[in-house]
């Protein structure tokens, strides 16, 4: 479906954006692949790493989320628009609260309103763990927003379009993430620790990346979904990092959560499990057969998750040794 079509991912300059374009290239022929972000020196590096004669099918767009007439121009003959731009930061969205909500909220709607109005076929918003049952103002204005993308599907009247939405956690070595500051600290001998009980769920970048062209492929309209991923202890990352140096307790920061969520025991009344994933269906899917969703791969359907259910970082079977973080470490970071 990605080869001979015209694809917009927003925030495309930033670490997603980066490694969604690169692997679409890599696997793909698309028609047109357009880069939409509001920094014009992150898109001059990238156009040095992918130059127009070797990848004439890229185009950059200089805009913001915030301006709907030119969303709507960049996704003129676009199929498919892959949202990632945000303002995610937590401490800057408590700090600059409306700034936030600019970007994540009203930006989704109006990725929302331009799709609808130039007939773009396919949109996925990507979420984070921080919008299920969010203490603080970046993870309620990412709820938002995956509310709003869900309820897109409910007036899309004739048009040929679906909405969907992909959450997953921490992505290993992303900018501003622990990883990195680290091993930046780790020259002092001490690595600060917030709480040394906290937990959160990891991914990498191709794996993100991997995630939402699966979804692509399959979405129905109107799905939250949630890959299946493994957890890990900081103090378990600060010793893969640095297991000489002395960790240092500091206190959780405003905002932060001891352990993430990904699906509340709320959300688990709408919550399907399938091998790699789950899947939170809209509270009122629109003409769907619910059982043939569930059943549409017949070698493993879906079931519905058990009452009570609740997807979190601490309580996740699946746990990243020491081991596996400091290989998953040397091959995600060198």
């Amino acid at each position: 479906m990605f080869n001979n079509c015209s694809i917009l991912i927003t925030g495309g300059t930033g670490s997603f954006g980066k490694r969604f374009v690169q692997t679409v290239l890599d696997r793909f022929q698309p028609k047109k692949l357009i880069v939409y972000s509001r920094d014009e020196l992150k898109q001059f590096e990238m156009q040095q790493v992918f130059p127009h004669d070797r990848f004439n099918s890229l185009r950059y767009f200089i805009g913001d989320v915030r301006d709907l007439p030119r969303l709507t121009t960049a996704m003129e003959g676009v199929d498919i628009v892959i949202h990632a731009a945000a303002l995610k930061q937590v401490t800057a969205a408590e700090y600059n609260p409306f700034e936030a909500v600019k970007t994540n909220v009203m930006g989704g709607q109006n990725i929302i309103d331009a799709a609808l109005s130039v007939g773009v076929r396919k949109v996925i918003a990507l979420s984070t763990d921080k919008a299920a049952g969010p203490i603080n103002l970046y993870g309620a204005t990412k709820l938002c927003s995956d509310k709003l993308f869900v309820a897109a599907n409910n007036y899309r009247g004739s048009k040929e379009i679906k909405f969907s939405v992909v959450r997953y956690g921490n992505v290993m070595g992303s900018r501003g993430s622990v990883i990195p500051f680290f091993m930046e600290r780790q020259k002092s001998g001490v690595l600060p620790i917030t709480d040394s009980r906290m937990t959160r769920f990891n991914i990498t970048l191709q794996q993100g990346v991997d995630f939402v062209l699966h979804f692509l492929e399959g979405m129905w309209g109107g799905e939250l979904f949630v890959p299946k991923i493994p957890s890990y202890r900081i103090t378990d990352v600060a010793t893969a990092v640095a297991p000489d140096c002395r960790q240092e307790n500091v206190g959780i920061r405003p905002g932060e959560k001891l352990h993430e969520e990904m699906i509340t025991s709320t959300d688990a009344l709408n919550t399907l499990e399938f091998p790699d994933y789950y899947v939170i269906l809209p509270a009122a899917p629109p003409n769907w057969n619910i059982d043939h969703f569930m059943h549409e791969s017949n070698t493993h359907p879906g079931r519905k998750v058990p009452e009570g259910f609740c997807y979190n970082s601490g309580t996740n079977p699946n746990f990243l040794s020491v081991e596996e973080l400091r290989t998953l470490i040397r091959s995600v970071l060198g």
